[in-house]
């Protein structure tokens, strides 16, 4: 038996329908609505935001390369604080860092490349921990960045390994563990290193040096942002 026997019965259960749904279903629709161009507006927003970015941050290089300390430490300022939801912001971060380093501020480096290390990308906080042990190095705290080292996990340091084994050997040969500097060394070499002068620290460990130096030889170069066109340089040591 059909639910309605004649079409005006099937017209009035519409109406009724209607009737009873009818601001439900408008109000779907305007939030459906609402929600797809407002999903495009935030789309358009961060793009835009990113390109806005991209300008600054190419300042910023233009400044380093011409060693401009003010204007590098006020531009990475300006990215961090504007676009810090970017993917510049961690790359200012480490100019920042390196120019602190330039001004003789240790303390400061330390503070942005330790804030690096618990914000950026996987890639980022490698970057920032290894510059980092590195200052430990130069600031005479050995125990410290080998304490660092050992509470890095192995999964995450991958195409790392070598720079971390490195300066794992600069940090015993300061403490005059010289076997154990050794082993580093040796280690950082089946990891791929490219550093030139570490074939020199493992053949120099037989007639130890005076002092370690001042910043491991490690070279870490600069990672380029996703999907930018933004030449990026690496900041010196």
């Amino acid at each position: 038996m059909a639910i309605y026997d004649t079409e005006e019965e099937q017209v009035e259960a519409v109406k009724r329908w209607w009737k009873d749904n009818a601001q439900a279903v408008i109000i779907g629709v305007i939030v459906g609505v609402g929600l797809i161009f407002g999903i495009d507006f935030w789309k358009t927003q961060q793009r835009d935001k990113q390109l806005q970015a991209s300008a600054v941050y190419e300042q910023l290089m233009a400044a380093n390369t011409k060693d401009q300390t003010e204007q590098v430490d006020k531009l990475s300022q300006s990215i961090g604080t504007q676009y810090g939801s970017t993917i510049y912001a961690g790359y200012a971060a480490l100019f920042q860092a390196k120019n602190k380093v330039q001004q003789g501020d240790l303390p400061a480096a330390k503070a942005i490349l330790e804030k690096l290390i618990t914000t950026g990308d996987a890639t980022l906080k490698n970057v920032a921990k290894i510059r980092l042990i590195s200052l430990m190095l130069a600031a005479g705290e050995y125990e410290q960045g080998l304490k660092l080292i050992a509470e890095t996990d192995a999964a995450a340091i991958k195409g790392f390994s070598s720079n971390y084994a490195e300066l794992k050997g600069d940090l015993y040969v300061a403490l005059n563990r010289i076997e154990e500097a050794r082993t580093a060394y040796e280690t950082a070499i089946r990891d791929g290193s490219q550093s030139p002068l570490l074939q020199f620290k493992l053949d120099d460990l037989t007639a130890m040096p005076v002092k370690p130096p001042a910043l491991s030889d490690t070279k870490i170069s600069m990672p380029t942002p996703v999907n930018s066109s933004v030449p990026t340089s690496a900041p010196a040591k």
